[in-house]
């Protein structure tokens, strides 16, 4: 329930497979816009440290270890189960769960009565 209540627009935050290169690439952007007598010594600085983010990386789990994402994978393999869904409910600020084939047949509905 505190994974729900977080809302539909909650992220996990989770990183790209390819951040630390684009991190690099963003870095080298950077220090093209200092002085030529600058770049070195900020481009040593910051190849140290994208160094230590390589070694931590290298350290943790390749599978997501963020504690919510059991959670999400549990209601996605009951929702698939039951082949159900989760939409935006009509009025309010809420969210419902319903079966597929009913959302399919408001859709439908809404469709002819519209003249689409």
């Amino acid at each position: 329930m505190t994974l729900l209540e977080k809302g539909p627009k909650y992220n996990l935050h989770s990183k790209k497979d390819n951040w630390i290169q684009n991190l690099a690439r963003e870095v080298e952007t950077a220090l093209s816009k200092l002085p030529l007598s600058d770049r070195d010594v900020y481009r040593k600085l910051t190849a140290d440290r994208i160094n230590t983010l390589i070694m931590n990386n290298h350290s943790q789990t390749k599978h997501n270890t963020h504690p919510e994402t059991k959670t999400i994978k549990s209601i996605k393999a009951k929702l698939k189960n039951n082949d159900a869904m989760i939409a935006r409910a009509d009025k309010g600020n809420s969210l419902v769960i319903l079966p597929t084939k009913q959302y399919q047949a408001k859709i439908q509905d809404f469709i002819q009565t519209n003249n689409f």
